[in-house]
């Protein structure tokens, strides 16, 4: 899984993003409880100023400058809100899913809480234990909904009703050596699926390995098959497989992402040992400037720099471009396919709670963050805070995305997650077939998702 990796990697990556948060909460099945999910007829109204309110906050920003970031947001709140004490508790990654774990059973949730949206979030909701703020982002002729990327915002949402909101969110895209594509005579980046196939051959006519890949790691190739499968399948498409309602992992359009795949391994793009390489040889691939490319996450250019033997990477050789477009596909080439952080919402969270996540993600909160290294910012203006040009880039693209597909191993429960892994390996490996990868994760998704 992604967290190992990144903790160990952790000290490297110096653009300071929260890594581990990229990994899903793996908490049991909420079991105190069968109540349905909370709902707001309509927006929040914080009572008057004499009534006193406590709010529980637990994140997982240990870092000292960037948790104080937060502190002194919350400092401001309550300098502004007398009658609210915000209480707040930090926890390590791995501490805050034990907790929340404990929570969970008790049914007594936090006010706010770190959450990465999709599967873990999914059986909160089913349980009866995050509150639905929808009325609140709609309030006002939905000026609070409408600072937000509108892609970032689904990712904390099921059924058309959100739980919580996002705070920080990157995407999966390619990260490329510009010498290296000069080299091969390559003047522009690929703007499609064919385009990069062409790519890849030019690139391989010049001698150089046009892609990095760390596949015994598994979850790197997982990022091929679901951008393959967001292009293709479209958001209705996953969703519909994802919540059982028509639609399945069997479905054309996921084992012709299977399909793309076989094409493109059989150009042989990869660098040899490919399939037993982790991630961090993968980084280490690139940073040394020994392939052209690589599919990777907004971490990618301190993984890089981190592991090259110079410990600075590729510099200014190093380029960004997204996910090419896939013709014949259901989705939009626009659609982004990633992961971040966001603020859960707890079942009895007062309205001052609601209030005081309106104030975290206020632009000049967002501001705050980029400034400090740990967001890529998700709402309007936010942008502001950011200096990195590539990073910069990054949240351009992502912010015209209207579809966010968060990774597959997040948004799907985590048994079925590991299996779109395994599965994802098969087809490289050459061990599963398509159709086969595509029945495993089928037959998971039926035996996990009710």
């Amino acid at each position: 899984m992604r967290q190992s990796i990144f903790k160990a990697l952790s000290v490297c990556i110096i653009t300071g993003m929260l890594l581990v948060a990229c990994a899903p909460a793996v908490t049991n099945a909420p079991s105190a409880t069968n109540a349905p999910a909370t709902t707001a007829p309509s927006a929040t109204q914080a009572p008057p100023a004499a009534d006193k309110v406590t709010v529980t906050w637990w994140h997982i920003t240990t870092d000292e400058g960037q948790a104080a970031v937060w502190q002194s947001l919350a400092d401001d709140y309550m300098a502004r809100h007398p009658n609210v004490n915000i209480e707040i508790t930090i926890l390590e990654n791995e501490a805050f899913k034990t907790k929340m774990t404990t929570v969970v059973q008790s049914g007594e949730m936090p006010d706010i809480f770190q959450s990465w949206g999709g599967g873990v979030m999914n059986e909160y909701i089913a349980a009866g234990l995050m509150k639905d703020i929808t009325a609140d982002l709609d309030a006002d002729d939905g000026a609070w909904r409408k600072t937000f990327s509108p892609g970032a915002l689904g990712v904390y949402s099921l059924d058309g009703k959100n739980y919580g909101v996002p705070w920080d969110m990157g995407m999966v895209g390619f990260w490329y050596n510009k010498d290296l594509f000069t080299q091969a005579g390559i003047e522009t980046p690929p703007a499609t699926w064919d385009e990069l196939l062409e790519v890849v051959t030019k690139l391989k006519a010049a001698g150089i390995t046009p892609i990095a890949l760390g596949e015994g790691d598994k979850w790197p190739g997982h990022f091929w098959f679901g951008y393959l499968s967001t292009r293709l399948c479209g958001q209705a498409g996953f969703q519909a497989a994802a919540l059982r309602s028509g639609g399945s992992f069997t479905d054309q359009c996921f084992v012709e992402a299977g399909n793309k795949i076989l094409e493109l391994n059989a150009l042989e793009p990869f660098q040899d040992g490919y399939l037993g390489a982790t991630y961090g040889d993968q980084s280490t691939v690139m940073g040394n400037g020994q392939a052209a490319m690589e599919l990777m996450g907004q971490w990618a250019p301190g993984a890089q720099a981190g592991n090259s033997a110079d410990g600075n990477g590729l510099g200014d050789k190093l380029g960004f471009f997204p996910f090419p477009a896939v013709d014949g596909g259901a989705g939009a080439g626009t659609d982004a396919f990633g992961g971040g952080n966001g603020f859960g919402i707890g079942k009895d969270a007062e309205p001052e709670a609601v209030d005081f996540v309106k104030w975290l993600t206020s632009a000049d909160a967002q501001i705050a963050c980029a400034k400090a290294g740990f967001c890529i910012p998700v709402v309007k203006g936010g942008e502001a805070g950011m200096s990195d040009p590539l990073l910069i880039t990054l949240q351009q693209t992502l912010s015209q995305a209207q579809y966010f597909q968060l990774y597959y191993d997040q948004a799907l429960p985590p048994a079925v997650g590991s299996v779109v892994n395994d599965s994802v390996q098969g087809i490289f490996a050459g061990t599963l077939t398509p159709e086969q990868a595509a029945q495993a994760i089928e037959d998971s998704a039926a035996q996990e998702i009710k």
